[in-house]
């Protein structure tokens, strides 16, 4: 049986007796087993509950709501959206790869670029994200990563995801999107040959201002098999309560996020005419430079949008 988007938000599972309707909360550290061999036996793979620092079932079951509504075949919760890019980043690039990235991004994506080229000699690449020759220009032999945002934060800038991916997948390098600001509601990277998607839970899927996480998505099992290990080494898996919290979250997903973006569209609109407001920056405006591109890419245009005003 297929199921909408809208519903896979509300039918949330966890592994435990019963099927209970709503996720259990497992605030716990640590999995009881009945001798040392079945310990060393479930050590070291996501798909055992030993410790909470590398699964819980809690946070398993907001992993396979996030599998399932980006399309993906694996993911893992982090506490925050830079851990999410931190492990992602990490597991990918080594000392003196090269990062393709687009130029307008999230400020913390750009400190841990900055980070990675400070203290792992990682080089990167800006470009607009327009064109896929301008990914085809830029990639050296080193070359590892494309990374760009679905809707940038906080401008807006959609890129054209379809064609720099296949630009990026005709030369081997890993494409990495963060979804955040589209949610899986408005876009599924991955369908457009995205690899590995990124969220800040933080924002729409938590959606109550009261929880920090982060999300990976792997179209590959062997991609996420490896940015796990990264994430358990520097410690950024979530804990349960704040897994718990998500997935309260993802229940009214679908009611936020279609209120969020008639809201936004409605303000750029009345915004964009005000005196006192030099530019809106929204990608639902026939005036923003991603219209075009926004209206095929995505299902709705977000709830986010970035105003200018003359200076004082």
């Amino acid at each position: 049986m297929t199921l909408h988007r809208e519903t896979r938000t509300v039918r949330l599972t966890a592994p435990a007796p019963g099927q209970p309707l709503a996720v259990p909360l497992y605030q716990t550290a640590n999995f009881v087993f009945d001798d040392p061999e079945a310990v060393g036996d479930a050590m070291g793979s996501p798909d055992n509950f030993v410790y909470s620092g590398y699964a819980n079932p809690t946070a398993r079951a907001l992993e396979d709501a996030m599998t399932d509504l980006e399309g993906g075949t694996a993911s893992f919760v982090t506490g925050s959206g830079s851990g999410a890019v931190n492990a992602v980043f990490h597991s990918l690039l080594r000392h003196g790869d090269h990062v393709i990235a687009q130029r307008a991004l999230y400020g913390g994506t750009v400190s841990i670029l900055n980070n990675l080229i400070d203290r792992w000699g990682v080089e990167v690449t800006y470009i607009d994200g327009v064109n896929p020759d301008e990914v085809r220009a830029a990639i050296r032999p080193t070359t590892r990563v494309l990374h760009l945002e679905t809707i940038s934060n906080p401008i807006g800038h959609v890129p054209d995801m379809p064609a720099l991916a296949t630009a990026a997948r005709e030369a081997d390098i890993v494409t990495t999107v963060d979804n955040t600001f589209a949610t899986p509601l408005l876009c599924r990277p991955i369908e457009h040959g995205a690899d590995v998607v990124i969220h800040s839970a933080t924002k729409y899927l938590g959606g109550h201002h009261d929880v920090v996480g982060g999300v990976a998505v792997f179209a590959d099992r062997e991609r996420y098999l490896a940015a796990w290990q990264h994430a358990t080494r520097l410690g950024v898996i979530v804990d349960p309560f704040a897994a718990w919290l998500v997935l309260r979250g993802l229940k009214t997903l679908h009611l936020r996020v279609e209120r969020q973006c008639s809201n936004a569209q409605y303000l750029a609109e009345k915004l964009e005419n005000h005196p006192h407001v030099e530019a809106v920056h929204h990608p639902g405006l026939v005036s923003h430079p991603s219209h075009e591109r926004a209206s095929k890419l995505l299902s709705g245009y977000g709830g986010t949008l970035a105003v200018d005003v003359p200076d004082a």
